[in-house]
């Protein structure tokens, strides 16, 4: 069964009749190395690793039996390869939004959460904050031992609030995407919406849809920007856009807007739209 009905527009259709990734006893040679390359994906967040990352030791202890999957989940969580991920260029909300979705496959349900969880780092260390995921019954009877962490906010299930639906989409944004490459940056992409209580709004992934696909501040649609949108040919295209700077704004500010190019001047476009600092988000057809 899918997801959501709509599953292919929301870009979560990877997970909607994947396996659980279970180490089992007597597990092959090629079993163990899918697990060890599901946990880097999902507890770092689907970002690149190199060979030379990667923590060899604890994998061979995995490989030997002298480790489970949970044990070895918290290594990678607690390496210097995760602090200089999410933790040393990361506000603190922002870190505990990623403990959550790497750690328990959610996004956090309301304020009091990350408030506690903000109070644990501050009165215990990192450490402490990496081992309330990991230690907690919600772990243990989601994950155990054996099974790698995998995205739980898609599926409605017992003990998980229906707006956790909801907030795991400001925190996933589509199975190609990384957690350091999102256009939004190091800034809390929850903040707002946990402090007044409200649900956050469904926002497909960029080009996944025909609607806008990025929030810069807050809950509005992109300024929209014909972008001399008059040409030749028939094909017209949607550049959308963030971060561009115009004469007269400081370099800090954050906008999105979106372009209706014709495909004929759909280069010069983009050139200029890099020229002015922008980052862009998506190009499809208008």
């Amino acid at each position: 069964m899918a997801i959501t009905a709509a599953a292919s527009r929301l870009g979560t259709e990877p997970f909607s009749d994947a396996p659980k990734v279970e180490l089992r006893p007597n597990a092959s040679r090629e079993d163990v190395e899918n697990v060890i390359h599901a946990v880097y994906r999902h507890v770092l967040g689907n970002d690149y690793i190199l060979a030379s990352d990667r923590l060899v030791s604890a994998e061979s202890l995995l490989r030997d039996g002298n480790l489970t999957v949970r044990e070895f989940v918290r290594t990678v969580a607690k390496s210097e390869l995760y602090k200089k991920k999410f933790f040393y260029n990361s506000f603190q909300t922002r870190l505990i939004e990623l403990n959550y979705k790497h750690l328990l496959g959610r996004a956090p349900y309301d304020e009091s959460e990350v408030a506690y969880h903000l109070d644990l780092y501050q009165t215990k260390g990192y450490d402490a904050e990496i081992d309330s995921y990991i230690d907690s019954l919600e772990y243990q009877n989601n994950f155990g031992d054996n099974i790698v962490p995998y995205y739980r906010g898609f599926a409605t299930q017992p003990g998980q609030k229906t707006v956790g639906f909801n907030r795991i989409f400001r925190l996933y944004r589509g199975y190609a995407n990384s957690d350091r490459a999102q256009v939004e940056g190091k800034k809390s992409r929850l903040a707002q919406e946990l402090a007044s209580n409200k649900a956050s709004s469904i926002v497909g992934p960029s080009g996944s849809n025909n609607n806008w696909s990025f929030r810069a501040t807050k809950d509005v649609a992109p300024k929209r920007n014909l972008g001399n949108a008059v040409g030749q040919a028939d094909r017209v295209y949607r550049i959308e856009v963030t971060g561009i700077r115009s004469p007269g704004y400081p370099s800090v500010r954050r906008s999105s807007t979106a372009f209706i190019v014709p495909y004929e001047r759909l280069s010069d476009k983009i050139q200029q739209i890099h020229r002015q600092g922008g980052k862009i988000v998506s190009v499809t057809p208008a």
